[in-house]
């Protein structure tokens, strides 16, 4: 799965899985894009692969919508755009404030659309591309402990859905990636809230068949190849790349 020649424009690329995107995109020839508010670790990771960084904010529209165009203005065009930022609050929907509704959905939900809506905007004055939103499990099962969360995810999902119908005609195909639980610094940080962190990641990995979570190039791959002609006749789809977690029974 080649991108030479292509441009992609990827969010929340300050760690994580938006390194492993942006790195993976790079290591395929693609012209790589990555913006963040984390602009100090941004800066740093894109220029370790030779990426360019761009200050945004994905909950402003405004910024993404100077994003993409900076990406245009530089390549030419847009081919593929990733929406990955997020942010998390751990609290059941009885404790979630306000504040924080508004922040998960304006990173996780409004993210996502304003990426979308610009992506496509640039994508209808050329051939087409490719829109690869990051969404989770959690848009098709629950945690109680992440109500704010899993609405987001879900609003990812009936997005994806959407835009595919209305502009696949026109050569934008659009899916959404439904990963569990990734190995970063995020999900390292959580077991290391625990008095003894192997035992809690253990625990989290005996859930999965697979008998493991996620590496971050995983489900880096799995985006390159809805980006890539491969799946060319995939659109509207929410892909599931979780061990096995959503249809296991214990």
């Amino acid at each position: 799965m080649r991108f030479d020649g292509k441009s992609v424009a990827i969010t929340g690329v300050s760690s994580g899985l938006g390194v492993a995107l942006a790195t993976e995109f790079a290591e395929a020839g693609a012209t790589v894009f990555g913006c963040d508010i984390n602009d100090l670790a941004g800066q740093r990771n894109m220029d370790a692969i030779g990426a360019t960084y761009i200050h945004a904010d994905v909950s402003r529209e405004s910024d993404v919508e100077s994003l993409v165009g900076q990406v245009v203005r530089s390549h030419g065009k847009i081919d593929v755009m990733v929406n990955n930022a997020a942010v998390s609050v751990n609290e059941e929907l009885a404790e979630t404030s306000e504040a924080d509704l508004d922040r998960i959905l304006s990173v996780n939900l409004k993210g996502p659309f304003f990426g979308t809506k610009h992506a496509v905007r640039a994508m209808l004055r050329t051939e087409g591309g490719s829109i690869v939103n990051i969404a989770s499990i959690l848009g098709l099962v629950a945690d109680g402990m992440l109500a704010a969360y899993c609405a987001a995810k879900g609003g990812v999902l009936g997005l994806t859905r959407a835009a595919a119908v209305q502009y696949s005609d026109r050569g934008i195909r659009v899916n959404a990636i439904c990963p569990g639980d990734i190995d970063t610094p995020l999900l390292q940080e959580y077991f290391a809230m625990f008095e003894d962190s192997a035992a809690a990641r253990a625990d989290i990995e005996k859930e999965y068949p697979i008998k493991r979570i996620a590496a971050p190039k995983e489900i880096a791959q799995t985006a390159l190849f809805l980006a890539s002609p491969y799946s060319s006749f995939i659109t509207g789809q929410q892909i599931v790349v979780d061990g096995g977690l959503t249809v296991s029974c214990y």
